[in-house]
C-alpha cells in the first residue's frame, strides 16, 4: 500500500506518516482519492442505463462479451498506469464492465435471484 500511495497519492502518504494526525478524515481528505474511489461507482451506475438497450438489440451473450472485453481493457490500463489520470480511466472502464455484467441475467436463473432477495 505504501508504494501505491507514494506513486499516486504522495500527499496522503505524508499525512499517514505524520504522528500528529490521528483522525482518518483529515488523512484521507483528498479530491484525487475521492475521484479515484467514486469513478468506479459512477461508471457502473451510468453503464447500467445502456445495458438494457444492448441486451435487447444485441442479445445477452454479446452484451456479456462486451462487458468482458471492457473489463479486460480496464485490467490492461490499470496494469500500465503511470499517473492518476490513467488510474482513474482504468477505474472507469472497470465500472463499465462490472455495470454491464451486473445487469445481464439469464431467464432461467432470474426467478432464483428474485427468490434470494
Amino acid at each position: 500500500m505504501d508504494a501505491f500511495l507514494i506513486k499516486f497519492f504522495p500527499v496522503i502518504y505524508r499525512k499517514t506518516k505524520d504522528p500528529g494526525l490521528d483522525n482518518n478524515y483529515c488523512i484521507y481528505d483528498n479530491h484525487g482519492l475521492q475521484l479515484f474511489t467514486s469513478s468506479l461507482y459512477l461508471a457502473g451506475l451510468t453503464s447500467t442505463f445502456f445495458t438494457s438497450y444492448t441486451t435487447r438489440n444485441l442479445g445477452w451473450r454479446l452484451t456479456m462479451l462486451i462487458a468482458g472485453i471492457v473489463f479486460i481493457i480496464s485490467v490492461v490500463v490499470n496494469a500500465a498506469t503511470q499517473n492518476l489520470a490513467m488510474l482513474i480511466i482504468g477505474r472507469i472502464f472497470l465500472g463499465c464492465g462490472v455495470g454491464f455484467a451486473n445487469q445481464v441475467q439469464l431467464h432461467s436463473i432470474r426467478s432464483l435471484v428474485v427468490q434470494l432477495i
